[in-house]
């Protein structure tokens, strides 16, 4: 049975910006979707309200102890003019299993996609037209009790909102600089780095604001045990072309199972390419782009899509991977994944979710 959940329309909507093809993250709808949880009610109180500032206690277990997670995926206005969403089903799976990884309670799908087709209907004229934009959906939820001990919360606030979006990089789908970086790492074994947490965010952000003055884009995250292992590239999987054999590192409980990773995977089978899933040693890479046996290297994310690796600097040397140009591989990759994203009669899978204004898949 559908979920009542009343809309409240915004008495001030804002201007939509008329290009945000080198935006991303600067610009919100007018709308955005909550509901609250706590253990004795569960999910309660779905409801679609002017997008403003959430009120949170002081000790909430979100500030104090880092319970926030969210997810990420796009709205795209399509080729024949309507708009659909891409893989919802599998982000809200990825978002229950990030709840799971932080004692958070699961969502149920189907509330979370009504809802999410709702607020997207709602606000529909900021879906932006140009090629390469999309309408950013971000999916939110944080522990909102009110509490000092340090155990799960027993309240939390989910939310929706959405953000029209262009180039994730500055270089759009140029390639670019990566660094290797041996003193810090991304995520432990053991810990959360295959859940969408926050905390894996902040982690992040030394290492990430030290690649950039030193000229490059992102970072290249090695494993926390041998600082040897290739794990993930800026907030992305990694994938090489080494000959004609396509790797990626294998999942594991430091790594995010992204999204776009198991489209690209899926597609490169279809398409008769080997691929692994092995471990990949730093040393193995630098050999191999010094050699052109590896030709590309690409980083795989729901903002960029597929992001060309130019350069790559591993202890003070610097490597151009491929002529510094985009690949083959890489460039069929992205041109098939956006295909996918606004031709809905290039879908075999089914992934795509039809926005049709009756907030119903």
């Amino acid at each position: 049975m559908p979920i009542q959940i009343p809309v409240t329309r915004t008495t001030n909507p804002k201007p939509i910006p008329a290009d945000v093809g080198r935006s991303f993250g600067d610009y919100f709808t007018d709308h955005m979707f909550l509901m609250d949880y706590d253990s004795a009610k569960g999910w309660h109180d779905h409801r679609i309200v002017p997008f403003d500032a959430v009120t949170l206690h002081p000790s909430a277990s979100a500030i104090q102890y880092g319970q926030a997670i969210f997810d990420g995926h796009k709205a795209y206005r399509c080729d024949d003019g309507a708009i659909r969403l891409f893989r919802p089903h599998a982000h809200l799976d990825r978002l229950n299993g990030s709840a799971a990884r932080l004692c958070m309670p699961a969502v149920d799908k189907d509330d979370v996609l009504e809802g999410l087709l709702r607020l997207v209907d709602l606000d529909r004229d900021w879906v932006p037209h140009q090629q390469g934009t999309a309408l950013y959906v971000r999916e939110t939820m944080i522990g909102t009790e009110g509490f000092m001990a340090v155990r799960p919360a027993a309240r939390y606030t989910f939310m929706i909102f959405l953000s029209p979006v262009g180039s994730y990089y500055s270089e759009g789908s140029a390639p670019v600089s990566i660094l290797a970086s041996e003193t810090h790492v991304r995520a432990a074994r053991g810990g959360i780095g295959s859940a969408k947490a926050a905390a894996n965010y902040s982690a992040s952000l030394m290492a990430s604001e030290q690649a950039k003055a030193a000229g490059h884009t992102q970072v290249l995250w090695l494993d926390s045990v041998e600082r040897r292992f290739l794990e993930e590239v800026g907030t992305m999987n990694v994938m090489l072309r080494i000959g004609n054999e396509i790797v990626t590192p294998p999942l594991s409980d430091s790594i995010l199972p992204g999204v776009t990773r198991d489209t690209a995977l899926t597609l490169l089978r279809e398409w008769g390419e080997t691929v692994s899933e092995r471990p990949i040693a730093i040393d193995e890479v630098m050999a191999g782009i010094r050699s052109g046996e590896i030709e590309e290297v690409w980083g795989l994310g729901t903002a960029a899509v597929v992001s060309p690796i130019g350069q790559l600097t591993y202890r003070g040397e610097t490597l151009t991977v491929g002529g510094g140009k985009t690949g083959s591989v890489t460039s069929r990759l992205y041109a098939e994944i956006t295909k996918l994203h606004r031709r809905p009669d290039n879908d075999p899978h089914g992934w795509s979710v039809l926005v049709d204004g009756s907030g119903a898949a």
